[in-house]
């Protein structure tokens, strides 16, 4: 399986941006996908993560400004950000999880950098 993101840039704060992960590959048995983020010097941390069945849950300080979706025809996972703050600069990874096999996988990474 293979996450390729692309959205990311520069960005004015209280802007918008969105990502796209496009999954290729065996992706039949993909059972659910999420964003995480990493800035500079900071631990990896979940963004927002959406099941195959539809269940969706953000953290907390996204909730209300950031919106996960998947559109299944496209194998495409988006990431909607909008009332971006500079404390949400970091760069941006798509992962995605197959219980069927018990692996997941990652992409390479986007960068998300908002200016105050």
């Amino acid at each position: 399986v293979q996450l390729v993101e692309s959205g990311g840039g520069l960005v004015q704060s209280g802007g918008s941006l969105r990502l796209s992960c496009a999954a290729s590959g065996s992706i039949f048995s993909i059972n659910a996908m999420a964003w995480y983020r990493q800035a500079p010097g900071k631990r990896r941390e979940l963004v927002a993560a959406i099941t195959s069945a539809g269940s969706i849950d953000y953290a907390d300080f996204v909730k209300g400004r950031f919106t996960i979706s998947r559109d299944n025809a496209k194998n495409t996972d988006y990431l909607e950000m909008n009332s971006l703050k500079p404390e949400d600069t970091a760069v941006y990874f798509c992962h995605a999880v197959d219980s069927v096999v018990g692996k997941d996988y990652w992409g390479q990474g986007t960068q998300v950098t908002v200016s105050s």
